[in-house]
């Protein structure tokens, strides 16, 4: 069973930054596209970032480019999300998930397995 937890969530000052982590319970890590996602108040959720199995390629919502900057250590079982310069409208859930495909991975409806989330306060 695939389990995903998410960490490193908490409150920050606006313009500073903070670095997600999500633990994989994955046997195949390596063979799945990882995705992160998150949910504001009274929001959708939305895409933020999404790195490909050995991480050659990622790709990033247009609001995050530039300031967010997801990685993945295989070996590890763990992909991470850097966020620096941030701001309020960053506030929200953040969750990772994860797929075995690309095509279409700016959508949460193409994953398979989610975290439960970890919380990003952001204040001005």
């Amino acid at each position: 069973q695939v389990q995903l937890v998410e960490s490193g969530g908490e409150l920050v000052q606006a313009g500073g930054s903070l670095r997600l982590s999500c633990a994989a319970s994955i046997r195949t890590f390596s063979s799945y596209v990882m995705g992160w996602f998150r949910q504001a108040p009274g929001k959708e959720r939305e895409f933020v970032a999404r790195i490909s199995w050995r991480g050659s390629n990622t790709d990033y919502a247009d609001s995050v480019k530039g300031r967010f900057t997801i990685s993945r250590d295989n070996a590890k079982n763990t992909v991470y999300l850097q966020m620096n310069s941030l701001k309020a409208e960053d506030t929200a859930v953040y969750y990772c998930a994860a797929r075995t495909g690309w095509v279409n991975g700016d959508r949460d409806s193409e994953y398979d397995y989610w975290g439960q989330g970890t919380q990003v306060i952001v204040s001005s």
